[in-house]
């Protein structure tokens, strides 16, 4: 599994969470919502530092990681995150590792 962070969704971070060089960025499974993957569960994200990392990319000295305990919702995808231009939200898109 990778984390593939798009140009567009860098500036989102930097505007949107004021995310810094040597922040963390996690991504974890939330109760509630649906996904493609999951029903019954959504992607959320926060701005904190990790615990035991499963899958970390780094882009601008931006830390974007997925905890050992919620890898099991990307079931062997590789997670893409990109920006709805009309709306100013984060998208996420998986493709099959």
């Amino acid at each position: 599994m990778k984390i593939v962070i798009s140009d567009d969704a860098m500036k989102w971070f930097h505007e949107e969470m004021e995310a810094e060089q040597g922040d963390y960025i996690k991504f974890f499974a939330r109760y509630g919502g649906s996904s493609p993957l999951h029903d019954g569960f959504s992607l959320g994200i926060t701005k904190e530092n990790p615990d035991e990392i499963a899958v970390e990319t780094e882009m601008e000295g931006i830390h974007f990681y997925v905890e050992n305990r919620d890898f099991w919702f990307f079931d062997d995808h590789d997670l893409h995150v990109d920006i709805d231009q009309q709306l100013n939200e984060l998208i996420y898109t998986y493709e099959k590792a």
